[in-house]
């Protein structure tokens, strides 16, 4: 027998350990000790929890969208009533400082009520029909079982991102958070049955992506599949759920370039290359990837960035520094491989480059910030997603190279762009390929903003009102009278 923690997992309304005996530990990522286990559940599992979504949709579907909002209200106030507790949980399990556990417990706070609210502006459209004596209608329904994927960077803020849009449309829904960070959503399942959210309409099952992912995105029972993840977990998902054509959002990596033109404030864009990178360890997908910057200010963009970098404070992420440790030791292994591999390639390390371990957290997955000064777009730290506290600058010599760099990827994600010079920013804003351009700002967003991928960066999007068309199919109508 274990003393540690278990928490299990939310079908239809009951607790369950699954129907295998197996169990998932759940580490620390700051000593990389085991703190908590959940249940690794089957495929049976999984039909179970779609099921149970599939039993309850009908008469959750057929509440208002009023009423629907009323439930995601009562989930919001559990959550209010317990942030500080929830704040250190996604400390625990995915090593990202306390104080950005706060916010995201705030953001998740937000994406629900922003649903919610929309509620009263759910609609569709009444067109003119080409007969007389007839109507012409669009109505916007639910899909009906949502299958909701969730990667390891924010726990508990994508759970609401999903949830949110998913429930007050009509839908009920399947959670599968990331098998490295799941007690987070076992606990909101805890909120969401003290709120009194009807069986069966929010469900919650644990495991690794290739027996409890495949099972729930393959079952004809799925009807939409909302993922965030990587883009090869994206492709993976496409091709499962192709044989029932279930609807896709995924929203997935990218490359961001951080483009520094010569005319920028560049203390400004220091400051904000640095945020843009460091936030969460660098495992946000839409941070700076790689910094271009023009050469004539390269040398100056480069020193004060250096002297932003070395001021970053790695530690404890309890005791709130800058920055915690990566969430996983195979996100450390892989990261700490690229850095290797692109400094035998001719990237030259200006600093960082390995771990720095806190004294009393030995064996976790630290990785102290990285720059890297690099002459070519094919080198391993500019030509792939990073995902970590690794930052490498490339000098270009305009404003047609940046961009002529940032579309010659498959990816689409994001770009930041730096310049005073105001027909400039519109010539990148018609140009670059990718779903959100910042422009001379860095990393932000809003509830009731659009956040999608160009190319392979995804399918769909989340946030605001195209967002939540993302969760709804259309039904024509036309009625004679």
């Amino acid at each position: 027998m274990t003393d540690l923690p278990f928490y299990r997992c939310f079908i239809d309304g009951r607790w369950t350990e699954g129907s295998s005996s197996d169990r998932l530990a759940v580490l620390n990522p700051a000593n990389n000790r085991i703190w908590a286990e959940v249940p690794a559940c089957t495929a049976d599992d999984c039909e179970m929890a779609l099921a149970a979504a599939a039993g309850a949709q009908r008469s959750w579907g057929a509440l208002t969208a009023i009423q629907r909002a009323a439930h995601l209200e009562a989930l919001c106030a559990k959550l209010e009533g317990e942030r500080d507790h929830f704040a250190r949980l996604l400390v625990l399990e995915q090593g990202k400082t306390l104080r950005e556990a706060e916010g995201e417990v705030a953001d998740t706070i937000g994406y629900m009520r922003y649903a919610a609210q929309s509620a009263r502006w759910l609609r569709g459209e009444i067109m003119p029909a080409d007969n007389p004596g007839e109507r012409l209608m669009t109505f916007r329904v639910p899909y009906g079982v949502c299958v909701a994927i969730c990667a390891y960077n924010y726990p508990l803020a994508l759970i609401g991102r999903k949830v949110g849009p998913a429930l007050v449309t009509g839908n009920t829904i399947v959670i599968k958070p990331h098998e490295a960070t799941p007690v987070t959503a076992s606990e909101f399942c805890r909120l969401a049955e003290e709120a009194g959210i009807p069986d069966g309409v929010i469900n919650m099952v644990t495991g690794d992506g290739a027996t409890t992912g495949a099972a729930l995105v393959s079952s004809p029972r799925t009807r939409l599949i909302t993922l965030t993840g990587s883009i090869a977990a994206g492709q993976r998902v496409a091709r499962l759920a192709a044989d029932n054509l279930a609807a896709l959002c995924l929203e997935l990596g990218g490359k961001a370039p951080f483009i520094v033109m010569d005319d920028a404030d560049i203390d400004a864009a220091v400051d904000a290359a640095a945020i843009a990178r460091f936030a969460n360890c660098g495992q946000v997908c839409i941070c700076s990837e790689a910094v271009m910057v023009h050469e004539r200010v390269a040398a100056e963009f480069t020193d004060k960035l250096l002297a932003k970098a070395r001021a970053v404070r790695v530690g404890n992420p309890m005791d709130n520094p800058d920055m915690g440790p990566l969430a996983t030791a195979g996100a450390r292994a892989r990261i700490d491989q690229l850095v290797i591999d692109s400094v035998a390639a001719g990237a030259e390390l200006l600093m960082g480059g390995g771990g720095s371990e806190p004294a009393g957290f030995e064996g976790g997955n630290w990785f102290e910030p990285t720059v890297l000064a690099c002459s070519g777009s094919d080198l391993p730290v500019v030509r792939d997603e990073i995902f970590g506290p690794v930052l490498p600058i490339l000098q270009i010599g305009s404003a047609e190279e940046a961009i002529a760099l940032t579309n010659a990827r498959d990816d689409g994600l994001s770009a930041y762009v730096w310049t005073r010079d105001n027909s400039a920013v519109h010539h990148f804003i018609d140009r670059l390929e990718t779903g959100t351009v910042f422009v001379n700002k860095g990393i932000s967003g809003s509830f009731h903003g659009y956040h999608n991928g160009h190319k392979r960066s995804g399918i769909g999007g989340e946030d605001g009102p195209h967002g939540l068309e993302n969760y709804m199919q259309k039904r024509s109508v036309y009625l004679a009278y």
